[in-house]
């Protein structure tokens, strides 16, 4: 996954070289608080590069001299930061002939529009590569037609009732704010693309696409937008900078209108339990204050345990990628991306909890100011303005969407509601035979639908067991009811008594190969979600079958792979 666009053009985070003794190298140091880290990093001279109390540290450069020196002290944590690097290797397969904007329809978002559901009112913070900053884009009310007759000038600077609605922008790299009416900024302007493509899917207000039939191209047309960029031109990132983002964010949380709900369509292959990670731990405290985080599940699909940072926070909404097959009117053929990371995590939880339209999704770029549509021109449309792309980035930028027109109809919800009202009214892919299509490590609950949750009253059925404010101080850390057999090495689930679920679905098949016939039944509903929630207290030391042993001490080795939303097989 990206930390830039998890699915839709990924990152590897990549181990940083071997430095000589004298050469200053990243490193996140974590303490009791941020003042103390901040203070023993100055006390041996090293150079702090950002703050970070979301998670009671900062980032630093340090020689190796420094780093010795901070270890002796007992009390400190310190975590090599790694670089994240864009993968943009071409996709293969899908032609891109015509448009096919089929996840409006596919959620129900189309008939909330009917209702005057299109989040209005909302707040959507996106942490990814930056936005566009171009006159032709986003600078003026109106800018005239593209040759193909789609009005762009507007679609993400200006909502359907042409108010601006950018709230705030903020380049997390270089810690620079930027107002939020200068659309000529280049610190936080999208060279890359993918940050582009996530806003348009989730809050484009282009109406003028003939497939659309007159309805907005985003989920939530009328949200409003804070842009934080932490990707380069290359969709590059650093943990450091994704973390310095997040907790922007978290600081800024009421300062431009309460932020509903935050899109993160990055990740990381875990190289820690969650508690230790620091992006996890960012997110964590986001949940805590009040803000639903919708994480991709990862490009490293469709092999088990693939989930990736931050997708495998339990607390968090996981969401994996299905496609429509291009076939937006045969459902008959609607399936699971091959691409979409499945559970369980190594904490034992199930993840995705659902999954969302996420295959060759046609959003907003410009082949002439940005990276990705410059370089892959057969995935772009004629008058240069949309791209496709395909990836659980996107499938989480259109549950992001969702969560917005949730929090529009009702803005008392919690994240804990959002989540659980989400997973009550997914719908599970089950084949003609009534049999599910998937284990529930695969599709979760299910495909998302938006109309179902926006008018659900579920409630008290997701994060059951956990204890957010303990995971976080560190006294109670937790495991979810995955358990893997140690004989065919297949993961199954238990109840609260510790017995395998006999449930169709609740059982991985490591012979699994995508088949033809899936349909989508909302008819069959996975149980309240207390099953992988209800999770009990992780002990130290607790050994998967696959030998690999984490103790509570692990932290993230600056080998850890990271990867945004990278090129995928367009499915």
């Amino acid at each position: 996954m990206s930390l830039i666009a998890l699915f839709g053009a990924a990152a590897t985070l990549i181990g940083a070289s071997a430095s000589t003794p004298g050469t200053p190298a990243g490193y996140i140091i974590e303490a009791t608080n941020a003042e103390s880290a901040a203070a023993a990093v100055r006390r041996v001279g090293g150079r702090i590069t950002h703050e970070l109390p979301i998670i009671n540290g900062v980032s630093a450069l340090l020689t190796s001299a420094q780093v010795a020196s901070l270890r002796r002290d007992s009390r400190l944590k310190l975590i090599e930061d790694a670089p994240v690097v864009t993968q943009s290797s071409p996709p293969f397969g899908g032609i891109f002939s015509s448009p096919d904007i089929y996840q409006r329809a596919m959620v129900d978002a189309d008939l909330l529009a009917a209702e005057g559901i299109n989040g209005a009112g909302v707040t959507i913070a996106i942490l990814d590569s930056g936005l566009l900053q171009s006159s032709s884009y986003l600078g003026t009310p109106y800018m005239g037609f593209s040759s193909s007759g789609y009005d762009l000038s507007s679609s993400l600077g200006y909502n359907l009732n042409g108010k601006y609605r950018i709230a705030a922008q903020y380049d997390a790299i270089n810690n620079v704010v930027v107002s939020a009416f200068n659309m000529w900024s280049a610190d936080v302007n999208d060279d890359y693309g993918h940050g582009t493509h996530i806003a348009s899917l989730i809050l484009s207000s282009n109406t003028s696409d003939p497939v659309l039939r007159g309805q907005p191209q985003g989920i939530a047309p009328m949200a409003r937008l804070i842009n934080v960029k932490a990707f380069d031109a290359n969709g590059a990132a650093t943990y450091a900078n994704v973390v310095n983002g997040l907790n922007w964010i978290y600081t800024h949380r009421t300062t431009y209108g309460r932020i509903g709900v935050v899109n993160l369509s990055f990740g990381a292959k875990p190289q820690s339990f969650y508690w230790n990670d620091p992006i996890d731990q960012a997110v964590m405290k986001l949940w805590q204050a009040g803000i639903v985080v919708v994480a991709s599940a990862g490009n490293f699909g469709p092999s088990p345990q693939t989930i990736a940072v931050p997708g495998n926070t339990p607390y968090v909404i996981t969401v994996g990628a299905m496609t429509d097959n291009w076939t937006p009117n045969d459902q008959s053929d609607d399936g699971i991306a091959s691409f979409s990371s499945a559970g369980p995590t190594y904490e034992g939880f199930i993840k995705p909890e659902l999954v969302a339209p996420g295959g060759h999704l046609a959003g907003l770029m410009n082949k002439m100011e940005q990276y990705l549509p410059a370089h892959f021109s057969q995935f772009a449309t004629g008058d240069y303005w949309l791209f496709q792309m395909s990836g659980t980035s996107q499938a989480a930028a259109v549950t992001t969407g969702i969560v917005a027109l949730m929090l529009q109809a009702n803005p008392a919800l919690t994240p804990d509601q959002i989540k659980c009202r989400l997973l009550t009214t997914a719908a599970a892919s089950i084949r003609k035979d009534g049999k599910a299509a998937y284990t529930v490590f695969q599709q979760g609950a299910g495909l998302v639908n938006a109309y179902s949750a926006v008018h659900s009253q579920a409630a008290n059925c997701a994060n059951v067991g956990l204890d957010i404010a303990k995971d976080i101080a560190g006294t109670a850390h937790y495991g979810g009811p995955a358990r893997q057999d140690p004989n065919s090495g297949k993961f199954y689930v238990v109840d609260a008594n510790g017995s395998p679920l006999a449930g169709d679905g609740y059982l991985w098949n490591a012979e699994y190969e995508r088949n033809q016939g899936y349909l989508w039944n909302n008819g069959y509903l996975w149980d309240n979600g207390y099953l992988w929630n209800n999770g009990y207290l992780w002990n130290n030391g607790y050994l998967w079958n696959n030998g690999y042993l984490w103790n509570l001490s692990t932290t993230t080795p600056a080998s850890a792979p990271m990867k945004s939303e990278s090129w995928n097989k367009q499915e």
